[in-house]
């Protein structure tokens, strides 16, 4: 057995839950915020058999694109000012960040 913990954007949530469902795996959906846009995330918790890993990868990739954001940088506040940009930056977001781990024991009560 696995554990699948996917953090992704709050925008692909809805439709990687729904297809989730879909194909009849059970996901624990949590509130996230990211550190580098301090933008909201959700993390996705997926206990699977090993032989199903691939298809709950393949659903992720599928429902998490990537995308370009333009972001207001935030203002140095007493950090160096010389590297502070003070326009808006263009910036891929999205995607999925996975990781799939081991699991030792299950229990459901």
């Amino acid at each position: 057995m696995k554990l699948v913990v996917a953090v992704i954007q709050d925008k692909d949530s809805s439709n990687l839950a729904s297809t989730l469902v879909a194909a009849n795996f059970k996901a624990t959906k949590l509130a996230s915020t990211g550190g580098f846009l301090k933008a909201g995330n959700t993390t996705f918790i997926i206990g699977t058999e090993d032989e199903r890993v691939d298809d709950v990868l393949e659903i992720i990739k599928d429902s998490c694109k990537n995308r370009d954001q333009l972001v207001a940088p935030v203002s140095p506040m007493g950090g160096n000012a010389d590297t502070y940009i003070p326009y808006p930056v263009n910036v891929k977001v999205g995607g999925a960040t996975v990781f799939v781990l081991p699991v030792d024991q299950f229990e459901k009560f």
